[in-house]
């Protein structure tokens, strides 16, 4: 039922679903991280302003810093195809028979036999980018993605910022922090995180087919795990060094 919804459309809330996995990982990660410079800052006793200016310069050099990797990533995955396909090619001009072979026993493993076989041998190799395309998907388990490095660092780097921001909001709107204290801003950051993380968690159920209930459950143990680290480690180097 799920998995029907997913494929009725070519996308989900105003994304293509192909990107969805970007945007779910790159919002999952933006908002653990600055919400874990938050924990961090708060355990250190550290002031609104100190707060802020931590917490976006974070966001955008790990959101930058993100999105090229993403970049490179799916760069050189389509970089590798690409000379994988090129080798194919190379492999069916001067080498035909065996790669026509290899065809055969492909399709013997998928219990093709007889005439039956010989026929599918000789529909697959008469058209050469068939033939390329039938070895790339079975013999080295390789098929084209649609997803360029920039789109795919965009929405990373898009997902990270705008989630990522959730945590901060908090800080941000209270400007100097009068009239509510560091204790009261911390519980509205995390409340604010707190149902970031549900959102993407759900989408990221979504994206891996899992439950709803066990993908958010671990994506809140996991930023709450973080954040729990990044508070100790600050209040432990607050009182050693302050």
């Amino acid at each position: 039922m799920q998995e029907s919804k997913i494929h009725a459309t070519d996308k989900i809330l105003f994304f293509k679903k192909e990107y969805i996995s970007e945007f779910v990982y790159g919002g999952i990660d933006g908002a653990i991280t600055t919400f874990a410079v938050v924990a961090g800052a708060e355990g250190a006793s550290l002031g609104v302003t100190v707060v802020i200016i931590l917490g976006l310069a974070n966001l955008i050099a790990d959101g930058f810093s993100m999105s090229v990797g993403n970049f490179f990533s799916t760069k050189a995955s389509r970089d590798n195809f690409d000379r994988q396909k090129a080798i194919e090619y190379w492999e069916v001009e001067h080498l035909g028979e065996t790669e026509k072979n290899e065809i055969r026993e492909i399709y013997a493993a998928k219990g093709f036999k007889g005439d039956l076989l010989e026929n599918v041998v000789e529909v697959i190799t008469s058209d050469k980018d068939v033939w390329v395309d039938t070895m790339m998907k079975e013999e080295l388990g390789m098929t084209q993605d649609d997803k360029t490095p920039i789109k795919t660092a965009s929405v990373t780097f898009l997902s990270f910022i705008v989630v990522g921001a959730i945590p901060l909001l908090a800080y941000i709107f209270a400007g100097s922090g009068k009239g509510m204290d560091g204790t009261e801003l911390f519980f509205y950051s995390s409340l604010l995180t707190g149902i970031a993380l549900t959102l993407v968690g759900s989408l990221k159920s979504i994206v891996t087919e899992r439950n709803m209930v066990a993908g958010i459950a671990e994506t809140l143990l996991l930023g709450g795990l973080a954040a729990s680290l990044a508070y100790v480690v600050g209040d432990v180097l607050e009182r050693v060094f302050m």
